[in-house]
């Protein structure tokens, strides 16, 4: 199959099945990193540095990122749609079902199925970005040293940041993305 129908495939299919928002989108992103080798598990971490800290929702600057880094503004265009083309077809048809069928138990039970489900995604994504953003585990790997499994400079600004904000919790979490960003242009992340 072409790369680029291939690509709008695997963004179709996340977006059909990345249920709970765009961090749940990340199990499916770094499973097209592993099978593809479109990006790294790097990129893939500054990518979601890069969607978090833009505004629009994650998956969508995702896709976008994503699509632009393979194939310029088209792949951006094409993967952004392929994307959120299912939440659109999904919506169309839920919507027309839901009112009608809202009050039955089938439906109430559907939903209550799929929350446990969301929060499965979305904690499948923290603790992945957990582990990228923190370790290292390559390194560690290639020189067997267990400190140079962790990224010492990422651990203590993530420390550091929590602490400002357990310290001064009401301060807007732009402050905190300006704050994460200067701090790794200045120590060089």
């Amino acid at each position: 199959m072409n790369t680029f129908l291939l690509m709008c495939w695997e963004f179709f299919k996340t977006g059909l099945f990345a249920v709970g928002g765009g961090l749940a989108s990340i199990p499916f992103l770094r499973e097209m990193s592993i099978k593809y080798g479109w990006f790294t598990l790097d990129q893939l971490t500054t990518m979601i540095a890069v969607s978090e800290s833009t505004p629009g929702p994650i998956g969508v600057n995702m896709a976008t990122y994503v699509g632009y880094e393979m194939f310029g503004i088209a792949g951006g265009l094409f993967a952004t749609l392929s994307l959120v083309a299912p939440s659109i077809i999904v919506i169309c048809i839920v919507a027309k079902m839901l009112e009608k069928f809202k009050q039955a138990k089938v439906v109430q039970g559907i939903f209550t199925g799929l929350r446990p489900a969301v929060v499965g995604f979305i904690l499948s994504a923290v603790v992945s970005i957990f582990l990228m953003a923190l370790f290292n585990v390559d390194a560690w790997k290639a020189s067997g040293a267990v400190m140079d499994l962790f990224k010492w400079k990422a651990i203590l600004l993530f420390a550091g940041l929590m602490a400002f904000n357990h310290f001064k919790p009401k301060l807007h979490p732009i402050f905190m993305i300006i704050i994460a960003g200067a701090a790794g242009l200045l120590l060089g992340f």
